[in-house]
């Protein structure tokens, strides 16, 4: 267990960036569950307005650190691609 301050402000520190982080992550998959839903629906026009309102969130999330680049990048493309298969 900790012992000096700055490890118990360390741990104080991760806990909040973790719960900040949790919801962050959270937040982003509820946007891409929006566009995965109208695209099972079939709705072409729906599926592409949330799309555009996921896109700025998934890269919200890069620029954050709470995800990498290369991965929001590949779901962006598959989720574009479903998009256009429509």
């Amino acid at each position: 267990m900790a012992n000096t301050p700055q490890a118990k402000k360390r741990i104080r520190r991760n806990e909040k960036r973790a719960e900040i982080n949790g919801a962050r992550i959270s937040r982003i998959r509820t946007f891409v569950k929006k566009v995965e839903a109208a695209c099972s629906a079939g709705d072409k026009a729906a599926a592409a307005e949330a799309f555009k309102a996921a896109q700025p969130e998934m890269a919200r999330g890069v620029a954050k650190g709470v995800l990498h680049k290369n991965t929001v990048a590949r779901k962006l493309s598959r989720l574009s691609k479903r998009i256009a298969a429509l």
